[in-house]
């Protein structure tokens, strides 16, 4: 009588099971990812519906009400205009969370349809494609955020001037990984066999080489959208990124530049200190998870 133990029983599962199936059960055994993943839903889903269940007015100035301690009445305190610092950082959150994901789909978009053309083709189409690239990678992001920002200024809202700008900046990572994983997986038999059969080359990208390198796109993009919050929080404390009026952490967070602020009024800019650095840190441990979870090794 042969005895089957937990561990046999697990394999002989995981064996009848997709690779993308085994993958969401790794994921959903890493209970950091999994807190990290529903924390990220929560302050989601609570920026979104912020309008709806808020009724207070956020640009609204209230001298009488300036720079007060958190209290029953503001759950936060208030800031130096009188504007009340939780309705803020909750109307901040669509912002920044907008600017994310809107940028990490341009930036994954662009650099995988970048990479896999250049990938896929190799000589002077990947010559020229990853000479671009390299002058992108080096171009002084700063210097280009201000340039561009300028001219771009007046013709479009300042929350798409800034994704517009970062996403720009910010996919020749993108591009050389995905170009890298293509240059491997092209040399497999599957690919020359659906070169022998007269399949399309852009058939041949779509629908046997990028799935095949989703798994690391998928990674990627996690990466990259912790780094896009950044970049936003980190472009509006300087005074290039998201106008002023327009609520976003890096807006809030930029009043701790003030002395004053900063050593007696730790409640202006400690919220959105906070909830920037929770957030980057839960995309970080689901990047994490996915990389586990997606590698065919582990």
């Amino acid at each position: 009588m042969q005895v089957v133990t937990e561990k046999s029983y697990e394999k002989t599962i995981q064996k009848s099971l997709s690779p993308w199936a085994i993958a969401r059960r790794k994921f959903m055994k890493n209970k950091l990812a999994m807190v990290s993943l529903i924390f990220l839903l929560i302050v989601s889903i609570v920026s979104i519906v912020a309008p709806f269940i808020l009724t207070q007015d956020i640009t609204k100035v209230n001298i009488g009400q300036m720079s007060l301690s958190p209290s029953s009445e503001h759950f936060l305190g208030t800031d130096k205009s009188g504007r009340d610092v939780f309705t803020r950082l909750l109307y901040g959150g669509r912002v920044s969370l907008l600017v994310g994901v809107t940028c990490t789909f341009l930036v994954i978009l662009f650099g995988t349809i970048i990479g896999s053309i250049a990938g896929y083709f190799g000589g002077i189409v990947d010559s020229i494609l990853m000479r671009f690239t390299d002058f992108i990678l080096n171009f002084p992001f700063l210097v280009f955020v201000i340039v561009l920002g300028a001219i771009l200024f007046g013709k479009l809202s300042g929350v798409w001037v800034i994704i517009i700008v970062i996403s720009f900046l910010s996919w020749g990572g993108i591009a050389r990984i995905v170009r890298s994983k293509i240059l491997a997986e092209k040399e497999n038999e599957y690919v020359l066999a659906s070169e022998s059969i007269g399949c399309t080359s852009s058939k041949i990208i779509i629908k046997h080489l990028l799935p095949n390198v989703l798994s690391t796109i998928i990674v990627q993009a996690s990466i990259t959208f912790a780094s896009m919050i950044v970049a936003e929080a980190g472009l509006s404390y300087l005074g290039f990124g998201i106008p002023q009026e327009v609520p976003s952490w890096g807006n809030m967070l930029s009043s701790s530049k003030e002395p004053d602020v900063l050593q007696y009024k730790p409640w202006i800019w400690a919220p959105p200190a906070m909830i920037i650095t929770l957030t980057i840190l839960s995309i970080n441990f689901i990047g994490e998870g996915l990389k586990d979870a997606l590698n065919p090794k582990s």
